[in-house]
């Protein structure tokens, strides 16, 4: 898979985890300050990735992530 694939696939994950239209979305979007970061839905978006990606990232791993892109790095190095 490459990274522009991974960012799409994960671009819709959050999206539809966080009910916000993937335009919103960039690799800038912080989990804080533009998501909310409510830490259930960090539980809920990681389970999503393991499912659809097929990829184990820890739960704390991802809760580390400031914005979309630290996310999307942290799966790729687990790929």
């Amino acid at each position: 898979m490459d990274r522009k694939e991974l960012e799409s696939q994960i671009f819709e994950i959050v999206s539809q985890i966080y009910n916000k239209d993937v335009e919103e979305l960039s690799l800038e979007t912080s989990f804080a300050d533009d998501l909310g970061g409510a830490s259930v839905l960090m539980v809920g978006l990681v389970s999503e990735i393991e499912n659809e990606l097929d990829v184990m990232v820890q739960l704390q791993d991802a809760a580390a992530c400031e914005t979309i892109g630290d996310l999307i790095d942290k799966v790729e190095e687990e790929l």
